[in-house]
């Protein structure tokens, strides 16, 4: 069985590794041109060019890999089916439920490294590729990630609310040009916080530097019974401590594009929204798409199993390719439709982001179950 596992590692490894080469050779290449074109505009060169575009691959390469898999195992198992190794492998004892098995421990492979370029490589290599365009560009003002953000607290025995913008969260943790608002019980605006840099701790303390604020005091109540006009008073301070339950992890996913957060990001920040009362359904969805991604290497390997059970004249190599292909391009674009269907119709997440992958095994297993039976 070491042999058996070995020979169908090693020619379906090297396929699929084949396969995630040219499709990240075809991205850096359109990725350069782009780059080019967007650098010369600010006097950068060709190797800074390059350099962006190929920080660009490991976002690429989680997107594209689960059909590098699929296109990579449908060449190694058909050719292996045309030369006649797979028929002598199932004539020594390869039955189909243990070509199963050994295929899952494959896929289990493909799926951690899935998981790992897209929740670990790809969001940090994002974060530094916009530092680095912003040097190279030469810009005082980098690329704004910013975001609003709500929170609750009694303070007094009274209820406030508090909106939040973040200007712009740097690769260090650090936030910029941060601005709080506070509200009463009745939301009447009670204060006005700005600052210019701001640190904030796993707990929420949020250590404000450069701060203006502004308070707003309700007027004192005259003999008739009226309140007087509000009295504004203004505050210049060098450092303000500010008490939330915004805490960076919180933050720091709010500020990142919903495609580039990890799991774990999507997990937090999804969580505050619906602390919040806040519409979570597209981060709710987004998350459960991103903790099922992985496993959608399970269902192209599944698809790609069928293929070594076609006999070697049922069309060439070339054929079988372009099916699969095909088959990628559908999965894809179906769990597109779903996710944008599930936002509208307000679906559960977890159902969206798992239907198409379970439509797609339920479909492979048939196919392969009549393959087994009748052929």
């Amino acid at each position: 069985m070491k042999t058996v596992r070995r020979l169908l590692y090693k020619d379906i490894v090297g396929s699929v590794a084949l396969v995630a080469l040219a499709f990240l050779a075809l991205d850096f290449f359109i990725n350069f041109v782009d780059e080019v074109e967007r650098m010369s505009r600010v006097g950068a060169g060709a190797a800074q060019a390059a350099l962006l575009a190929a920080m660009e691959l490991p976002g690429n390469f989680y997107e594209l890999f689960p059909i590098a898999v699929l296109i990579g195992a449908i060449v190694a198992l058909a050719r292996m089916a045309q030369s006649s190794e797979f028929t002598i492998l199932r004539t020594g004892g390869l039955g189909p439920a243990r070509a199963l098995g050994l295929l899952a421990g494959l896929a289990a492979a493909f799926a951690v490294l899935t998981f790992v370029v897209g929740d670990f490589v790809a969001p940090q290599v994002d974060r530094i590729s916009d530092e680095m365009r912003t040097r190279f560009s030469r810009s005082a003002n980098p690329p704004k990630r910013g975001a609003w953000l709500k929170d609750h607290r009694e303070v007094d025995g009274q209820q406030r609310s508090y909106s939040v913008q973040v200007g712009r969260a740097g690769s260090g943790g650090d936030l910029e040009d941060v601005r709080i608002f506070e509200f009463d019980n009745e939301g009447r605006l009670m204060s006005r916080t700005e600052a210019g840099k701001a640190t904030v701790s796993g707990q929420g303390l949020w250590h404000l530097q450069s701060v203006k604020r502004t308070v707003w005091n309700p007027g004192a109540a005259t003999a008739s019974g009226s309140v007087g006009e509000a009295v504004v008073s203004e505050q210049q301070m060098d450092n303000l401590t500010w008490q939330s339950s915004l805490h960076a992890g919180v933050i720091a996913a709010a500020v990142l594009p919903a495609m580039s957060m990890s799991t774990l990001e999507l997990y937090r920040y999804t969580a505050h929204l619906s602390a919040q009362e806040q519409s979570a359904q597209a981060h709710n969805i987004q998350f459960w798409r991103k903790a099922f991604y992985p496993f959608a290497c399970f269902v192209m390997v599944a698809l790609a199993l069928p293929f070594a059970y076609l006999h070697g004249r049922a069309g060439g190599i070339s054929i079988k390719v372009f099916g699969g292909i095909m088959l990628g391009i559908s999965f894809v674009l179906l769990n597109n439709v779903a996710g944008h269907l599930g936002l509208l119709k307000n679906w559960t997440p977890w159902a969206v982001a798992a239907t198409p992958s379970l439509i797609y095994m339920g479909l492979s297993m048939a196919a392969f179950t009549w393959l087994v039976r009748y052929r």
